[in-house]
């Protein structure tokens, strides 16, 4: 690597993949993993670009440790999502009576809804459930609210498939 601070995609191509590999690791999720590599490889653009990294050499020591920290608080955040879901599992309940949803239709929602990982389950939760914003939900569960919209986005896309998926069969 130059003297130079190195470009959003040159830092992609040196670390991307070792990023994904620690991230399904260690979440056991792609999606997790994709977001691993998004954050750590902007945290260190960041510091780089502030003079906080001085020495490129130590480049590959910072960006194991951002990995680290941030699988650490993706732990952190699930524990807290888990008791989230705890506290409002009452809240979670339909609210429409229960002979007013098709029961295969209810059945087969609950499988799709089991099958989405935990972060995902309990930001459509909230959302849907709770009625929270995506700024809510972004404090609530300590993420920037783009990325709320983003894995809501993906979410969705991943029920209605199951959705369709489940209606074929």
């Amino acid at each position: 690597m130059s003297s130079a601070i190195p470009s959003a995609s040159e830092l992609l191509a040196q670390f991307g993949d070792r990023i994904r590999l620690y991230g399904l690791r260690h979440l056991g999720d792609a999606d997790a993993a994709e977001d691993l590599v998004q954050e750590v490889v902007l945290t260190t653009l960041d510091k780089l670009r502030e003079g906080e990294i001085r020495e490129l050499d130590r480049l590959p020591s910072f960006v194991l440790g951002t990995c680290r920290m941030r699988v650490r608080n993706e732990h952190r955040g699930r524990q807290r999502r888990g008791a989230l879901l705890q506290a409002h599992a009452d809240a979670a309940a339909p609210a429409a009576p229960v002979d007013a949803v098709h029961p295969l239709d209810a059945r087969r929602l609950a499988q799709c809804l089991a099958g989405l990982p935990e972060r995902a389950r309990t930001l459509l939760l909230l959302t849907f459930y709770g009625g929270q914003t995506a700024p809510e939900v972004a404090r609530e569960l300590q993420m920037s609210a783009q990325n709320v919209r983003v894995l809501r986005h993906r979410s969705l896309a991943r029920m209605r498939a199951c959705m369709q998926e489940s209606s074929a069969a």
